[in-house]
């Protein structure tokens, strides 16, 4: 671990700056002005221009909680704390020493480029799951966020409607959908659809799930497979072999031929996302059933899932979003923005510096394998 210099001035305090993000389609930002606000006491803090426009944050909005709006390379010769949503393209501009608060640093290249300059990553998708670090759980937060626009997609594309209607004409029946996957964001799809009239199904391998689903109002499905014990300590679905992906393909295909709507949820931190969905299964679909395959980033629970694209085979719509939090993205920077200040807050301060203390178990978890000394991160 490396110790950034400090000023000459002791009354000088750890800049955070807030990057404008740069991906296709993103248009989060990591720290909305009201957060902004509530660190301006303890923190410096300068924005990138346009760091919040897409997110409907002004830089006047910004301006007037305190914050400073610079050009990007002002920002990356003042900061030493960065905060974005995800890494930025160019990584190689990220000051030397500096701490960089993102998702995605889990790359091999970009974890080699950051070594080189000697750049503290707390990546946020290794946030434990333990109780107090909940508020910092942008991955929880998030996922709210994207099971909920999956829903709308989902229904975006459909040749039905959600919920049952009846006209002089006739009776329109509601539809059905299922949640592969009963984490936070299946459990999001499903209170979701379920409000918007679809008679809703859950399903996870995971046995606690069944409560969770049924308390939002879903019905859940149960398959007939010999699958071991598949949660892990943690709370994340164990990964399963081959064959245990096989039976649960082939179990669950009597469920899938009655569902309108799909949505798949299944992902396993640091690891290819689970096969849920292959050819055979789709082929045995209706004609007109939508997938939204939420793992899509990950390499997608069907076998035709394309990142950010829409298949068709067999009459069945297979979409791939990778920017589902991106679609509300005012309320998910609000969530995501409370989770960095919250962790920010646990990182704390010694007299003027920012502490990374990889003793602590949460900053130790951000940091992944390092074990090294700590270290203070103050301004320059």
């Amino acid at each position: 671990m490396n110790a950034i210099s400090k000023d000459d001035d002791p009354s000088a305090r750890a800049t955070i700056g807030v990057l404008r993000e740069t991906k296709y389609g993103e248009r989060r930002v990591a720290l909305i002005p009201g957060d902004v606000r509530r660190l301006a006491s303890t923190y410096d803090v300068i924005v990138e221009e346009g760091a919040g426009v897409l997110a409907g944050f002004s830089d006047r909005s910004y301006e007037a909680v305190g914050a400073r709006v610079v050009s990007n390379s002002t920002l990356h010769i003042t900061a030493n704390v960065l905060v974005g949503v995800r890494v930025p393209e160019n990584a190689r501009n990220i000051p030397f020493g500096a701490v960089l608060i993102s998702l995605h640093g889990r790359d091999a290249s970009l974890a080699s480029i950051l070594r080189e300059s000697s750049v503290d990553h707390l990546v946020l998708e290794r946030m434990p799951r333990i109780t107090r670090a909940q508020n910092m759980d942008v991955l929880s937060s998030q996922a709210a966020i994207a099971g909920y626009s999956a829903v709308l997609e989902g229904a975006r594309r459909l040749p039905i409607i959600l919920p049952m209607m009846t006209t002089a004409a006739g009776v329109l029946r509601p539809a059905n959908m299922i949640a592969l996957g009963a984490g936070v964001a299946g459990l999001q799809a499903l209170a979701t659809a379920r409000r918007l009239g679809a008679v809703t199904h859950g399903f996870d391998v995971r046995a606690a799930a069944q409560e969770q689903v049924q308390s939002v109002g879903a019905t859940f499905v149960s398959v007939d497979t010999p699958l071991r014990a598949t949660e892990t300590v943690d709370g994340y679905a164990r990964d399963q072999s081959h064959d245990e992906q096989l039976q649960l393909r082939r179990a669950l295909e009597s469920h899938l031929v009655s569902m309108n709507l799909i949505i798949t949820t299944a992902q396993i931190p640091g690891r290819r996302a689970p096969l849920l969905i292959d050819d055979e299964s789709i082929a045995q679909l209706t004609p007109g059933t939508v997938i939204v395959d939420m793992a899509a980033e990950s390499g997608g629970n069907t076998t035709r899932t394309q990142p950010d694209q829409e298949v068709v085979i067999h009459g069945v719509t297979i979409l791939g979003p990778t920017q589902l939090s991106s679609m509300a993205a005012g309320d998910a920077s609000r969530l995501f923005s409370g989770n960095i200040r919250h962790l920010l807050e646990h990182l704390g301060t010694r007299g003027k510096t920012l502490r990374i203390d990889p003793s602590d178990d949460i900053t130790a978890a951000l940091l992944g394998a390092k074990s090294a000394a700590t270290s203070e991160v103050s301004a320059r």
